[in-house]
C-alpha cells in the first residue's frame, strides 16, 4: 500500500508581519488555512493588508449585529412619482442605520458587510416584513401606498421564497399582493437566470410585482428581455446623472426607454437630481421617476405630510413627448 502525503504551508516574515512569537504564529496559521482553502498541497504568504481589512470587516459586522438587536436599524422611504400626472405612485424602502455616534448611515456604510455574511438572510427578511408591516400601518390610516424593497440575492434564491411571501401577506391580510414590489439587481438576475426567473414567476402568480434594478449596468440580451418575468425596468442613476451633457448616456437612456416600450414594461428613472432631468425624461417618454429633485428618503412618519404638500414642478407642465 502506498500513501501520498501532501502539505499546506503558511509563511509569515519577521519583522514585517509581527515582532513577537505569538503574533507570528497566528499569522502563519492564518496563511496555512488560506493555503488549504486554495486546494491544499500549496503554500500561502501572510498578507498584512488583507488581514487588516478582514479584521475591520469582522468588527463592523459584529457592531451591525449588536445594532440590529438593539433596534438601531429602520427603513426610510423614497417617493416615486408620475411626473406627467403629478401623483405619487409608491415608495422605495431603504435601510438606514441610526448609529449612536455617527448618526443616520445609508446602506453604503453597512450593506456590503451584511451581504457577505450569514447574517444577510436575517437582515433581508427583516426588511421585507418591516416594509409589509408599514403598508398595513398606512392602510390603517387610509393610505394605500405600494412599497418596493431591495432583497439580497441569497434571500431571493431560497427555494421557499414564494412561500415566505405568501405567509407574510396572509399575516398582514389588509395588504394586497400587488402593493408589494421586489427589486432585483440586473446582475443578480443574469448570474442565476433560470432559478431567479422561476422564483419571480412563482411570486407573480401571487400578484407580487418585480422590477429589474440598475438596468443598463449588466449585459442583458434581447432574448433575456423577451422572457423576463418582471414588469418594471429601473434605469440606473449613473446614466440619468450625466444624460443632460453626455450624448452616450442620453442614447442609453433613450434606448432603455424604447426597449421597455417594445417589451411592454414599465420604466422608472432613478437618481433624478434636478427639474431639468425630469423635463428631459418626460420628453423621452419616461413618466415615472425618483430622486432628490422629487424627495430624499424619509422616515415613515414623514411620508404622509410630504405627500400632502408635494406638487410637481411647474417646468414639468405641458412637456410633450418627442422623439
Amino acid at each position: 500500500m502506498a500513501a501520498t502525503v501532501s502539505a499546506s504551508i503558511g509563511d509569515t516574515f519577521f519583522p514585517n508581519d509581527g515582532a513577537d512569537p505569538d503574533t507570528l504564529i497566528r499569522h502563519a496559521d492564518q496563511a496555512m488555512y488560506r493555503a488549504k482553502q486554495g486546494g491544499r498541497n500549496r503554500y500561502h504568504l501572510f498578507d498584512a493588508e488583507r488581514d487588516r481589512r478582514a479584521r475591520i470587516h469582522r468588527e463592523l459586522l459584529g457592531r451591525i449585529r449588536r445594532g440590529w438587536l438593539d433596534g438601531e436599524f429602520c427603513l426610510y422611504f423614497q417617493p416615486k412619482v408620475d411626473m406627467r400626472q403629478g401623483r405619487v405612485i409608491g415608495v422605495e424602502a431603504l435601510a438606514r442605520w441610526r448609529h449612536p455616534e455617527q448618526g443616520v448611515l445609508p446602506p453604503a456604510a453597512f450593506i456590503g458587510a451584511v451581504e457577505d455574511s450569514d447574517f444577510s438572510m436575517n437582515f433581508s427578511s427583516w426588511v421585507l416584513e418591516t416594509a409589509i408591516r408599514q403598508m398595513a400601518t398606512w392602510h390603517g390610516a387610509g393610505l394605500v401606498l405600494p412599497v418596493s424593497v431591495n432583497l439580497s440575492a441569497r434571500h431571493l434564491q431560497q427555494p421557499d421564497f414564494a412561500t415566505q411571501i405568501q405567509s407574510l401577506l396572509a399575516h398582514y391580510s389588509y395588504v394586497r399582493s400587488n402593493w408589494l414590489e421586489i427589486e432585483v439587481l440586473e446582475t443578480t438576475a443574469l448570474d442565476e437566470t433560470q432559478r431567479v426567473f422561476h422564483i419571480i414567476s412563482e411570486c407573480r402568480e401571487l400578484g407580487v410585482r418585480f422590477a429589474i434594478d440598475d438596468f443598463g449596468t449588466g449585459y442583458s440580451s434581447l432574448t433575456y428581455l423577451k422572457h423576463l418575468p418582471a414588469q418594471i425596468l429601473k434605469i440606473d442613476r449613473s446614466f440619468i446623472r450625466d444624460m443632460l451633457f453626455d450624448p452616450g448616456d442620453l442614447a442609453i437612456v433613450r434606448g432603455i426607454i424604447g426597449l421597455s416600450s417594445a417589451f411592454k414594461l414599465d420604466v422608472i428613472a432613478e437618481g433624478v437630481a434636478s427639474v431639468e432631468h425630469g423635463a428631459r425624461l418626460l420628453e423621452l417618454g419616461c413618466d415615472h421617476a425618483q430622486g432628490y429633485a422629487i424627495a430624499r428618503p424619509m422616515p415613515a412618519g414623514e411620508v404622509l405630510d410630504w405627500m400632502r404638500g408635494w406638487r410637481k414642478p411647474a417646468a414639468w407642465n405641458g412637456v410633450n413627448e418627442r422623439v
